[in-house]
């Protein structure tokens, strides 16, 4: 449906986008993440027809998009400031698109309608945008963007301004009205946490190119280098040396097999889970911090390293570790 081939972008000449391609298909949702600065937010704009890439092709449903107006290209965009229009109402805020491509009022009118009850909000059509919370807000802008029924969604960080407890409510409502409509969307965020809760297809973006996509559980369960097991949070790295006993580091000796030649350089990820024992192949180190995350701690200890433990050491105790998890990056 969507064909994003092969586009570069420069920043005040500096190369911002670096040969990015990839697909979108029909009712998908895609999940562009990666930290500021990566030129997530670029791409929906040239996606829109916004700005213009240096090099390379925006297709859709195989017809190049090169001079298609933005009007015309039928894409909603949802930015993080919302853009609502304070002085006028919620229905009035819904409305301004579907007036702008002249649609009759009994159109508008029943449209509106039907998009309000989509992000439950069909008893606020009266409201002044200014008495709303941030997150009826923020249902107020997807409205907006889904009423002119666009053939494809774009959310530039739309819930960056919310607190924790209400992106987590509104990220499972928001993917559940893309399912609903079936509208292909492609969301842009920093936070892996509602990238893997509403994407279908998450691409990782790192200085301008793509590091790794996938299916969130793909991601997670392989990551493909340092940086993605670093900005996913997935746990420690390692750097070790390979010998005839396994992986030796300066925290210990792995015992892992391998094909690789002895004295080859590698990187290993410890997952964070862990549990503390008395012997056997473990890990040593002090307790430097403990931060209570619900239903585990966090730990971490002085040589850097932290683990998720059922029970809470204390600051300054030396422990000893069996980690669940070793693997090769």
């Amino acid at each position: 449906m969507l064909e994003i081939i092969d586009i570069y972008k420069t920043y005040e000449n500096q190369p911002l986008l670096k040969g990015i391609s990839f697909s979108l298909a029909a009712g998908e949702t895609l999940c562009l993440l990666g930290a500021s600065g990566s030129g997530k937010s670029t791409i929906l704009r040239i996606i829109a027809g916004l700005e213009q890439a240096e090099r390379g092709e925006v297709r859709w449903e195989g017809q190049s998009l090169a001079g298609v107006p933005v009007h015309r290209r039928n894409f909603g965009l949802m930015f993080q400031d919302y853009a609502l229009f304070p002085h006028l109402d919620v229905f009035k805020n819904v409305a301004f698109g579907l007036q702008m491509q002249e649609w009759t009022e009994a159109e508008i009118k029943l449209r509106v309608a039907e998009v309000l009850g989509q992000v439950n909000l069909s008893a606020f059509g009266q409201r002044r945008v200014a008495e709303l919370s941030g997150g009826e807000q923020q249902r107020v802008a997807l409205a907006r963007a889904l009423a002119p029924r666009p053939r494809l969604l774009m959310l530039d960080e739309p819930l960056a301004s919310l607190d924790r407890a209400l992106r987590e409510r509104l990220i499972d409502e928001l993917r559940g009205i893309l399912h609903q409509t079936g509208i292909p969307a492609i969301y842009v965020t920093h936070d892996q946490q509602e990238a893997f809760t509403i994407a279908d297809q998450v691409i990782l973006l790192h200085e301008g190119e793509i590091t790794q996509a996938g299916t969130a559980s793909e991601v997670f369960a392989k990551p493909a280098n340092g940086w993605v097991a670093s900005f996913l949070g997935l746990g420690n790295l390692v750097e070790g040396t390979v010998s005839a006993l396994g992986v030796e580091t300066p925290l210990g000796n792995f015992q892992i097999k391998t094909d690789l030649k002895s004295g080859q350089k590698v990187t290993l990820l410890l997952r964070p889970q862990a549990k503390i024992v008395d012997s056997g192949e473990t890990l040593a180190g002090k307790v430097a911090d403990v931060v209570f995350r619900g239903q585990e701690f966090r730990v971490e200890l002085e040589n850097g390293l932290y683990f998720y433990l059922a029970h809470a050491p204390k600051v300054g105790e030396l422990l000893k570790l069996k980690v669940s998890t070793v693997e090769f990056l």
